[in-house]
């Protein structure tokens, strides 16, 4: 196995050297000498103590530039007039990453940005530390030498130090222009993009998540008494977690259930602890020592290019913050007794799944949060408790007032700040339209999804979580088109066992009622890594080792995962579908490990699954070329059109340079899904569209006008759906879209929108 970012020892780990360093720095703290002086004196203890020739400090401001604020070795006429702009030069690249640089020929980087006036040229050795504080960076502090050297861990380390204990400084806005620091929005009407996360509108006023316990005292005068202080604040936090995971609705088994399990599972990490008790006996405060572990173990993890460390960094910023209000005297959970308003919007940095089940759910409306994507920890919980939310909003804390008006646009990711009464009005309405829709899409649930000229469309779900599935009746879904299995081993501390994953799957058939489910294999790689399993660094991972590429090579996987499904599915009916297919054979030896593991279980039970249905995913070209050698072999097929697109056009759709450059309803696109589509009729084999197109009203008609009778989509999307569907005449769409893409029409998407205007086609 790998090793982990958290099991490197020295972690958290502080040289004796490092004592004069804080003791001298708590002096310039304590001093009444003004903030840039004390900034001066601080570059030249650093130069001193490191025997560096050069010492500087660059803070943010609020464009995110960084400027030079002081220095011990430059020219001191570049103070305040030397500027790197985000991501700039080595300095900026620091800032960037929130990781050292570390360079013995710094002007030989590619990255270096040479200032003039600085009078730099003459150095050659270059080391840079994120000021990190929270988590973001405020500010980069460097050392130079004339002589080319790789600087010393320990250098690194006494960097780090100082760095955090300037963090804190900084933070008690002592030092005038660091503006980034305290930068809220004043103006009205500000409109930011984020990421949508939990579907929902959410109109209230912001409150901020549990305010950071500010660090007052970081050299300890009795370090004995701080150990004892630290182990009294862990054992409490590891009994409030114990108590907050066993108490009511938590207690029950679910996604949610395997995120908190993963999170105590943290809380109670030796190597965690040991780090911590290390940073203590060096002389620092518990408080300080909690900071000092948390920011060099956010620089090691952030290394890590797999989503699973991504996702457990926050979990362990978190735990930090948690430990840090346990310090402080704050009862854990208290969150739940604060005086919240009635439209409560949480804003976040970061937050663990089990930070927001502190709070009232009652009042709470919205989420925004800088990181998180849909697939974190807070997401599942927030879908789960029907809250609005929005991640990837960077600097929304240092940005926003408490208590500030906002709107939350959790369809388009859009947060509107202190909106103007005509942007509340506006939205107002949309929250009563949406009600109002939302209303009549569930009219519609249980109404066959049946075109004006009498053609049945089939809707389905796509669903990874239990939490997903409870959408299946509330929309009045057909079945589940796509079960990502996936998704349960990534939330997963550690590989599920045969009976776990035999669990998941009952349940999600039984959640079911009797309506198909497509289970999907194990999907993983790209940019889905499970960190139990070996997983290279590739070029190009969307091209690698991924899907059935990487099951075929660990086959022991593959055969657990489908005995598992075979016993989940009992003498019930089981569909399975392998993703990543590229060639006939793989098409063919995974069918004979399937076969395999079937007799297996009817030769030992007696019986098995009632009927087996075999399908594949086509998202390789390199099927388009042999669809009638393949159709024979399958029961179904399944177009993951977005996999499918990204191939086609070889354009990466994680790539936002890129990913919007290709339109799905373009005639080249739509020919390939029409010749599988005519393919899968010809060998009478039932086809489905599962990406996104498929559950957007307007590319819907295409794809019907093609010829699919079988989508699947969001669970927000059948109702949009099936109104277009209950107003389209498939026929007329069948004309329409023939023509289109017979002339090739260059705008088919407008074409087509106009269609469904003089149509009367809801869209």
């Amino acid at each position: 196995m790998p090793k982990r970012p958290m099991d490197d020892a020295r972690i958290g780990k502080v040289e004796p050297a490092l004592r004069p360093i804080l003791r001298r720095l708590h002096e310039i703290m304590a001093g009444t000498d003004d903030g840039q002086s004390r900034l001066d004196k601080i570059v030249r203890l650093v130069s001193g103590l490191m025997v560096a020739e050069v010492s500087s400090i660059y803070l943010k401001r609020q464009d995110g530039t960084l400027e030079l604020f002081a220095t011990e070795g430059l020219n001191p006429g570049a103070v305040h007039n030397t500027f790197m702009k985000r991501g700039e030069g080595l300095v900026g690249r620091c800032a960037e990453l929130k990781l050292p640089v570390n360079e013995p020929e710094a002007q030989q980087h590619p990255a270096f940005s040479y200032r003039p006036e600085t009078g730099e040229e003459v150095y050659h050795s270059f080391l840079a530390v994120p000021i990190l504080r929270s988590g973001e960076t405020v500010g980069v502090l460097t050392v130079q030498n004339k002589t080319p050297r790789e600087y010393t861990e320990e250098d690194v380390e006494a960097l780090q130090t100082t760095a955090m204990v300037l963090a804190e400084h900084l933070g008690s806005g002592a030092v005038a222009g660091a503006g980034s620091l305290n930068s809220s929005i004043n103006t009205t009407g500000t409109v930011i993009r984020g990421q949508p996360i939990s579907e929902g509108i959410a109109l209230g006023h912001t409150v901020l998540h549990e305010p950071r316990v500010a660090l007052t005292e970081l050299i300890a005068k009795d370090p004995a008494a701080e150990a004892v202080r630290l182990d009294a604040a862990l054992t409490e936090l590891k009994a409030a977690l114990d108590e907050m995971i066993e108490q009511g609705e938590l207690a029950k088994e679910g996604e949610h259930r395997d995120v908190l399990e993963a999170y105590r599972m943290f809380a109670n990490d030796r190597g965690w602890q040991r780090r911590l008790s290390e940073a203590v006996e060096s002389g620092l405060t518990a408080e300080a020592a909690v900071e000092q572990v948390q920011n060099r173990t956010r620089s090691r993890m952030l290394r890590q290019a797999d989503p699973f460390w991504r996702e457990r960094l926050r979990d362990l910023d978190d735990l930090s913050d948690r430990l840090l209000r346990v310090l402080a005297g704050a009862k854990e959970g208290a969150n739940t007794r604060l005086e919240l308003p009635n439209d409560t919007i949480l804003v976040a940095r970061t937050m663990g799944a089990a930070d927001l089940l502190d709070y009232d759910r009652t009042k709470l409306k919205g989420l925004i949060i800088e990181d998180g994507s849909g697939q974190s920890h807070v997401a599942i919980v927030a879908r789960a408790l029907g809250i609005a939310a929005v991640g990837q909003v960077r600097g929304i804390v240092e940005r926003i007032e408490r208590g500030s008006a906002v709107i939350i646009d959790a369809d388009t990711g859009e947060l509107y700040l202190k909106p103007t009464p005509e942007v509340i009005a506006a939205y107002a309405d949309k929250a009563r339209f949406r009600a109002r829709r939302q209303h009549k899409y569930r009219a519609l649930r249980d109404k066959p999804a049946v075109t004006v000229d009498g053609e049945t469309i089939h809707l389905h779900l796509n669903a990874g979580l239990q939490v997903d599935l409870a959408h299946l009746e509330e929309a009045g879904a057909d079945g589940i088109g796509l079960f990502r299995t996936e998704l349960q081993f990534m939330i997963a501390a550690s590989f599920p066992r045969l009976d776990r994953q035999t669990a998941v799957y009952r349940a999600a058939i039984l959640e079911a009622r009797g309506k198909p489910i497509v289970f999907r294999t194990l999907d993983i790689g790209g940019d889905k890594v499970l960190p139990y399993l070996h997983h290279a660094p590739e070029v190009n991972p969307a091209l690698g080792w991924r899907g059935i590429r990487m099951s075929l090579d660990r086959r022991a996987l593959l055969r657990t995962q489908v005995r598992a499904l075979i016993r989940a599915a009992g003498t019930d009916q089981l569909r399975i579908m392998i993703p990543m297919i590229s060639t006939i054979e793989e098409i063919k030896i995974v069918r004979e490990i399937i076969d395999r593991e079937l007799e297996i279980v009817k030769k030992r039970d007696g019986q098995g699954p009632s009927r087996f249905f075999y399908g594949i995913m086509i998202e390789v070209p390199a099927l388009l070329f042999q669809l009638d050698e393949v159709m024979p072999l399958v029961d179904f097929v399944s177009i993951g059109s977005n996999d499918l697109m990204q191939y086609f056009f070889a354009a990466d759709r994680e790539n936002p340079r890129v990913a919007d450059r290709f339109d799905p309803l373009s005639a080249a696109f739509l020919r390939v899904l029409a010749a599988i589509v005519d393919a899968a009729r010809r060998h009478n084999v039932d086809v489905t569209l599962c990406g996104e197109i498929g559950g957007k009203p307007l590319d819907a008609i295409a794809l019907i006008g093609l010829g699919f009778r079988s989508l699947s989509m969001a669970p927000a999307s059948i109702g949009p759906m099936k109104a277009m569907i209950l107003s389209l005449d498939a026929g007329r769409a069948r004309e329409h879209v023939a023509s289109l893409v017979a002339r090739g029409h260059p705008a088919i998407r407008d074409e087509l929108r106009r269609f469904a205007e003089n149509a009367g086609v809801e869209i």
